[in-house]
């Protein structure tokens, strides 16, 4: 079942997340995201008025997507950045695709025009994904970020929702 958040869900979403901060390159952050950021998080994007949207199975939430204010400035409000996390052991069963599809859906009836996704690299069932909705890369930064050591190069996907 693909649903709003709510902040019963605060938890399973900071477990998810922090499995990629903690073990992975997908994120940038090198510290565990406390129930208390990732709320603040929640609310920025619903205060924007945009979904976070949670994929949950027999009362466990295995997945989540949202949309996030791509720039600050007016111009870019038919603009946003896409995100989606699985669970570790809940990857590869095509819930980031139902996931993007009722979020895509959403942003369409929010008259949202273009979305983004920055992917770090490599990551082949996040390129995978996001070309699977017709999105194509429009930028590559080399060398952008560090961690665990290494540098990560970091790509961004576009699509149009019209």
């Amino acid at each position: 079942m693909i649903r709003a958040v709510n902040e019963h869900d605060i938890s399973a979403l900071c477990r998810i997340y922090n499995h990629y901060v903690l073990n992975t390159v997908v994120t940038f952050e090198e510290d565990a995201v406390s129930q208390g950021d990732m709320q603040a998080r929640v609310n920025e994007v619903e205060t924007a008025e945009l979904p976070w949207l949670v994929y949950e199975q027999q009362g466990r939430v295995l997945g989540f997507a949202y949309a996030s204010k791509w720039k600050g400035r007016c111009a870019y409000r038919h603009s946003v950045e896409i995100t989606v996390y699985l669970a570790h052991d809940a990857i590869a069963r095509g819930l980031g695709s139902l996931l993007y599809a009722e979020l895509f859906k959403q942003l369409r009836d929010k008259s949202v025009h273009v979305v983004l996704g920055g992917i770090s690299l490599p990551n082949e069932a996040s390129i995978a994904l996001h070309e699977k909705f017709s999105m194509e890369k429009v930028a590559h930064f080399k060398e952008v970020g560090f961690k665990f050591g290494a540098w990560v190069d970091v790509a961004y996907w576009q699509g149009t929702l019209d």
